[in-house]
């Protein structure tokens, strides 16, 4: 009981920290000007602890972590509408991530691509029902092309730190 005790108790733990880079990353993201002609995008950095934690905990963990992240970031940072939108994109970016994540031979760089695009659908989608106009269609466009290219960078990165650590839990 004690060993399964101290487990839980290194799971929550992680998961805070989890949710900690998160914050931090997404803080510093807001610190990066992207040049581009169009609003709204981001690196989206914290997509690969996301990522991360899809492969190393497991998916229910994952997407409270996403909630997480999205509720306190926008309590700190943004507000109702940022929680809004953040959470449309993060719920459709963490479902299909969590699908494809699944389908063996599928490599972490495209759930993560995946997951970028997802993110942009899930915001865009929301801002169509919202404000009643389908013509986002054509910035959701641009957005995709986008989300594939900040997809690939993140998963990258966080495919870097899997590999990492799974040679580490071989050491043990």
């Amino acid at each position: 009981m004690a060993r399964n005790a101290r487990e839980q108790s290194q799971r929550i733990a992680l998961c805070g920290l989890l949710v900690s880079l998160m914050l931090v990353l997404g803080y510093i993201e807001t610190l990066i000007p992207v040049p581009t002609a169009v609003p709204g995008i981001k690196l989206g950095l914290s997509n690969g602890v996301l990522l991360f934690a899809l492969y190393l905990l497991d998916i229910p963990t994952a997407f409270v972590l996403m909630i997480l992240k999205v509720g306190l970031s926008g309590l700190l940072f943004g507000g109702v509408s940022a929680m809004m939108y953040a959470f449309a994109g993060g719920l459709v970016s963490m479902a299909a991530m969590s699908l494809l994540s699944k389908v063996k031979g599928v490599h972490p760089i495209t759930v993560s691509m995946v997951g970028g695009v997802g993110h942009n659908i899930g915001q865009v989608g929301l801002a169509m029902l919202m404000l009643h106009t389908a013509q986002l269609m054509y910035y959701m466009a641009i957005l995709m092309l986008v989300g594939l290219g900040t997809g690939a960078v993140t998963g990258v990165v966080a495919n870097s730190v899997l590999t990492h650590m799974k040679k580490m839990q071989h050491k043990k």
